[in-house]
Parts: C-alpha cells; sequence; structure tokens
C-alpha cells in the first residue's frame, strides 16, 4: 500500500486556501522548494528511488464519495465551485523533481499553477519523513516501539488535559500507524480534543478537520496583490470566500507588527482570532491582549491558537498563564506523531519560492524562520522594518 491513502490526506487549511485561490486568483504560476533545516540527516539513493515511486503512486488518488460528502458536512464554507474542483483533482507527478546532491542532501522542487501546485507540500513531507525513517535512520526500531508510543501518547495525554488541543502533525509524522495512533488514542482519552489538521484522519476517526491558513498564502498575495499590505489583501479576500467562517489569522509572515498595523477596525472585530508561529509565545499572547484592548475589543471574545513547536509541558504552562485572559487552542505536531527517543525528527520545511518567477519571502519573528532569495529578503526587510539584512 502507498504511504499517501488518499486525496484527503492534507491538511485542511490547503483546501481553504485552494478555495480562495480559485475564487480570486486561479491559474497563477508558482514554485515551491524543499528546505532541509539540519542537513546532517543524510538520504541515500534506495530513499530516492522510493520517493520517486510514491510520488507517482499519488497520480492514481481519487476522491471517493464518502470523502466528498465528509467534506461537504464537515467544512461547509466550501462552495460548490471548489468541491467540483476537488471531486476532479488529479496529482501531476511531472510537477515534481527531486535529486540528491552529492553530499546527500536532498532537493525537491515543485512546479506548476497554484491551485494544483500547492497540494504538494504537506503530503511531501510526510514521505520524506516516513521513507527517511525506514531507509536512512532505523535506530527507532526497538523492542515493543508500538506499545511503548502508545504509553508516551497517553502520559502527554494527561499533562494537556487543561489545553484545547488539536493534531497538527500529519507533515513531520514518524509514519501513518503513528499518526492513526496517535489520534485515536487522544481522541479516547483526551478531553478537549478537537480534531486533526490531516482531513483523512480527521474521517477515519469521525473528529472535527482543523485548520484554516498557512503563510503561503500572504506570499503569494505579496506577488499578486502588492507586499506592503500582502496581510489585509488576504484577510478582506479571505472574508468574502468564506463570509466570515474560517476565522483564524496566520500573524507572522512578515513580522508580527506589519500584521496588527492591518489587523485594524473590521477585520480584528471579523475574524475569531490568531495564531501563534513563531517567537516566545508570551510576549505574543500579551502582545495580542494588548492590540484587541488597545481596539476596545474583548480579549476575551478572542482566540490565540499556538501552535510553535509545542511540546506537552511548554503548552500546559502557556495555557496556565493566559488562563482566564483570552480563550486558547494548541496545535501540536512533531511532538505527538514524531517523537523517538532513539532519532530525531527531520527539521525541515516546503515553501514557496515564486511566483510568476517573482521570489517570494517569509520574514517570520524569528531571523532561522526567514526564508527565500537573499535579495527579495533585503527588499521586505527594508520595506517592513525600514532596515536592510545584516
Amino acid at each position: 500500500m502507498s504511504i499517501i491513502r488518499s486525496i484527503l490526506e492534507q491538511d485542511a487549511y490547503k483546501l481553504n486556501m485552494c478555495a480562495n485561490i480559485l475564487r480570486h486568483h486561479p491559474g497563477v504560476h508558482t514554485k515551491f522548494r524543499f528546505n532541509n533545516r539540519r542537513p546532517e540527516g543524510k538520504f541515500n539513493e534506495g530513499f530516492l528511488t522510493a520517493f520517486n515511486r510514491e510520488i507517482r503512486a499519488m497520480g492514481s488518488l481519487r476522491t471517493q464519495d464518502d470523502e466528498m460528502d465528509f467534506v461537504h458536512e464537515e467544512m461547509p464554507w466550501l462552495r460548490p465551485h471548489f468541491l467540483s474542483f476537488l471531486k476532479n483533482f488529479r496529482y501531476d507527478p511531472k510537477q515534481v523533481e527531486a535529486r540528491l546532491t552529492k553530499k546527500g542532501e536532498l532537493e525537491v522542487e515543485f512546479d506548476g499553477p497554484q491551485e494544483t501546485n500547492m497540494w504538494w507540500e504537506v503530503p511531501t513531507m510526510a514521505l520524506i519523513s516516513e521513507l527517511f525513517f525506514e531507509h536512512c535512520d532505523t535506530s527507532w526500531r526497538t523492542d515493543n516501539w508500538f506499545e511503548r508510543y502508545r504509553e508516551r501518547t497517553i502520559d502527554k495525554a494527561s499533562i494537556l488535559k487543561n489545553c484545547v488541543l488539536a493534531e497538527f502533525g500529519f507533515r513531520r509524522r514518524h509514519s501513518y500507524d503513528i499518526q492513526d495512533l496517535v489520534v485515536g488514542t487522544l481522541k479516547g482519552l483526551h478531553p478537549k480534543f478537537i480534531g486533526v489538521s490531516n482531513v483523512h484522519m480527521a474521517m477515519r476517526h469521525k473528529v472535527k478537520p482543523i485548520g484554516t491558513m498557512a503563510h503561503e498564502m500572504f506570499m503569494f498575495y505579496s506577488v499578486v496583490r502588492g507586499l506592503r499590505h500582502a496581510n489585509r489583501y488576504v484577510l478582506e479576500d479571505w472574508m468574502e470566500t468564506f463570509n466570515g467562517e474560517v476565522g483564524i489569522a496566520l500573524t507572522d509572515t512578515f513580522g508580527t507588527p506589519a500584521f496588527f498595523e492591518d489587523f485594524v477596525g473590521v477585520l480584528a472585530r471579523a475574524f475569531d482570532g490568531v495564531r501563534h508561529d513563531s517567537d516566545d509565545p508570551y510576549n505574543f499572547g500579551d502582545s495580542v491582549i494588548d492590540h484587541y484592548n488597545r481596539l476596545r475589543i474583548d480579549p476575551l471574545g478572542k482566540t490565540v491558537v499556538f501552535s510553535d513547536g509545542l511540546d506537552s509541558p511548554s503548552a500546559a504552562a502557556i495555557e496556565e498563564y493566559f488562563r482566564g485572559k483570552i480563550k486558547q487552542s494548541f496545535g501540536i505536531g512533531t511532538h505527538l506523531t514524531n517523537d523517538f527517543p532513539e532519532c530525531k525528527a527531520l527539521n525541515m520545511v516546503i515553501k514557496m519560492w515564486s511566483v510568476m518567477d517573482v521570489p517570494v519571502v517569509k520574514l517570520s519573528d524569528v531571523p532561522g524562520k526567514k526564508i527565500g532569495d537573499p535579495d527579495a529578503l533585503r527588499v521586505a526587510e527594508w520595506t517592513f522594518n525600514g532596515k536592510a539584512l545584516d
């Protein structure tokens, strides 16, 4: 059986973003690139052969009737035009080019119209992770590993008992079986478990698909609409596409201060809240509360979704700190679906690289998470911060 088993093996926010693209900017050409942030994780020819085989297999996936019914019922904000697209969607393996360097580093590029090209990112990362631990690093294969993983998941659920929790671990999961174990365990044990990012797993376990938008949406708009106020352009189109639903906004693509500059008036009131994905979560949460207070908006009516590299103790501590100050929920990924003491999960991303051959960037609130062409990064730094990169 192939690793990616369904077109719905996809993070929910990709469906939302695709619907927005189809409504406002279809047919725009984009490129994405794989970036291994920890290059000591070396790949080999066995990995590459298996990877290319799995990519080809994804071209045979078809959306089934029961899957369409699930999306229609659980994501009712997706309009008929998108549902028709989803019914007829096919992966095109010709959009993917993968190779190994002489040093054993993996290079992957994705090239095509955004409404189809964007679908590769998350399942491809899941492929890379699972195949890496099958072909390159097998140190996790110890006695009773599956049962021991179940026990650790139960312990994590206990620590996280006060947190409104979603599982966000598809893209860097150790394997399909591990994610399946984690979701089933959390559903059975965690009192505030609300769902998963992986739409297929949500359907399989009869929970909610969770997610709104990602950095690529803002990076895309920086070219098709304009860099300086890309945050505002995205949020305005998003409101029109979804009529006020799917209301958690991502803040840090070009730095949170730039986001807050545009997140005022109707937008701040219309969106349900914001998602944190970089820098100190306590500083971020306090700044969100201050921002709402300055706008005379009650923070207790809004939500912060914390999702930046969390583990069980850090999420529990954040929840306690902000309890009674603002609504909270937590999206936890790798800590839940790829946490083996014997080996490290890959620290990797696949990010948009260009739109219509114009380079795009992600600045983030953390220097180590900045990504993009160096010249484009300098332009963005000057545009938003009035300074050049060091």
